[in-house]
């Protein structure tokens, strides 16, 4: 469909059931859970393990072809561990797969099909024993990580830092600065003394945003009838 022809009370109506699934079906499953998550398609977000935590404001862009999956496997009596900070994007088809730690910081930016894993889980030689050649991973606060990117065991990535589509990152990257490439390299530098607008800029006033969106919802959708939907779901028509 080429635009949304609900009308208003429909869609916040399935609003309000999509939160309602997500509060009774899937928080349960994490740890802590902070304000305010925002999670498209409860249902396609897979979580396996404990010690699994969101901060406030998440927003979990997961599609039923293309899930998101957070994974914990520790072992020998370790337990692993996935933190996630404040205003943190996650798109379709990310994996976040710890055995050991992984922690994301505030503001971070993960587009669609990255992994990001602190362990080979198979030695080189034996590879039969799972398990093997772990170190944690951290990103800073304000990280973005473009599509398809691999981040490997053991990386640090500094704030603001910015790792290009397709990177598989295999050491540490500088605060402030952009890499691309496999394995990644640095490409340039960015400017620390420039203001910088993160995403907790749209959470500083979390209800004049609702707000917003709200009133930006009124008039998208103002004019459509429960009858134009149906006859669009059933009867399209070329422009739908």
């Amino acid at each position: 469909m080429r635009k949304d022809h609900r009308p208003y009370w429909l869609k916040h109506l399935q609003l309000r059931m999509r939160n309602w699934r997500a509060r009774r079906f899937l928080w349960p499953q994490f740890d802590s859970i902070g304000r305010e998550p925002e999670i498209m398609d409860p249902g396609s977000v897979q979580v396996f393990g404990e010690r699994i935590h969101l901060g406030d404001y998440p927003h979990l862009i997961s599609t039923p072809d293309n899930p998101i999956r957070f994974t914990t496997l520790g072992h020998r009596g370790k337990k692993a561990e996935i933190s996630v900070g404040d205003c943190v994007l996650i798109s379709p088809g990310v994996r976040i797969s710890a055995e050991e730690s992984i922690h994301i910081g505030n503001a971070c930016m993960i587009a669609a099909n990255t992994y990001i894993s602190d362990s080979d889980w198979h030695g080189l030689y034996n590879r039969t024993r799972p398990f093997r050649c772990t170190a944690p991973v951290r990103l800073g606060d304000n990280v973005w990580l473009g599509d398809s990117v691999i981040v490997c065991k053991g990386v640090s990535i500094g704030d603001n830092s910015v790792v290009g589509a397709g990177s598989v990152v295999t050491r540490d990257v500088p605060p402030n600065t952009v890499v691309a490439g496999n394995p990644a390299r640095e490409i340039r530098k960015i400017n620390p003394r420039r203001r910088m607008i993160t995403r907790e800029a749209l959470f500083a006033d979390a209800f004049r945003q609702a707000h917003n969106m709200d009133e930006l919802d009124r008039m998208l959708l103002a004019g459509n009838s429960l009858s134009g939907w149906l006859r669009s779901l059933f009867f399209p028509r070329r422009g739908d």
